[in-house]
């Protein structure tokens, strides 16, 4: 090597990190299906989320049922008759109760849904 010369840079190169992987692997889905702590920990996740949706639509329809008896108790405490909640009670049970555990029932299935595709998305590196 002379003065007159810089000295050569040689440019190492390699593969690119993304095409060394095979093909469908993904970092979350290995580490489930070793059973790691990190894929313990994802797995724990998307169960609390769950249960965390499980647990609102429960607690909604408890709530909404439970104060069923003090509706029922309503028209006696205005004044009405014995006999005359019976047809207040079809309609509070056909046109209150059923629509609420319907639309709650299709809450909750959206909800559980969606964790699923999110966590699916998360394990496939998505």
């Amino acid at each position: 090597m002379s003065a007159e010369h810089p000295p050569r840079r040689e440019v190492v190169t390699g593969v690119p990190r993304a095409a060394r992987r095979p093909p469908g692997y993904a970092p979350a889905r290995s580490e489930i299906t070793e059973q790691t702590t990190l894929g313990t920990t994802y797995v724990r996740s998307l169960m609390r989320s769950q249960l965390r949706a499980a647990l609102w639509a429960l607690g909604t329809l408890a709530l909404f049922v439970g104060s069923l008896p003090l509706l029922f108790a309503l028209p006696a405490a205005l004044g009405g008759s014995p006999g005359s909640p019976a047809p207040f009670v079809w309609a509070a049970l056909g046109f209150g109760v059923y629509p609420v555990m319907w639309l709650t029932a299709r809450w909750y299935v959206r909800r559980a849904e969606r964790n699923e595709r999110d966590f699916t998305r998360l394990v496939e590196g998505r």
